[in-house]
């Protein structure tokens, strides 16, 4: 299993992980009843609900570089393209707007 952080203006929103299930959303329920708190995306309101998908959500997908870009950070860090998570994870720490995307390790959640 691999596991994000999502960030919102860097206040942890929720986590996004990734199983042989598929993909999984859910927000922080600490985020979620913040008064001024904002869906990360309009097509993942704040619920305190998962989201569950067999593919990676579009709004985190739409995160991903494209063209001459992806192609760069496929060779230096040497990625497998349809690997979707491991290049979210990879090139979207400091992407631009609002939302980031942080790598949690399995021994930062024990």
């Amino acid at each position: 299993m691999r596991k994000a952080a999502i960030k919102v203006e860097n206040q942890l929103a929720g986590w996004l992980t990734q199983d042989e299930w598929g993909y999984h959303f859910v927000y922080n329920k600490d985020y979620v009843t913040m008064p001024d708190a904002r869906p990360v995306s309009l097509t993942l309101p704040l619920r305190e609900a998962p989201y569950t998908s067999k593919v990676l959500f579009p709004f985190f997908d739409g995160l991903i570089p494209e063209g001459w870009l992806l192609d760069i950070a496929e060779k230096n860090w040497k990625l497998n393209p349809r690997d979707r998570m491991g290049l979210l994870l990879a090139c979207c720490k400091d992407c631009i707007g609002a939302v980031s995307v942080e790598e949690v390790k399995e021994e930062d959640t024990q």
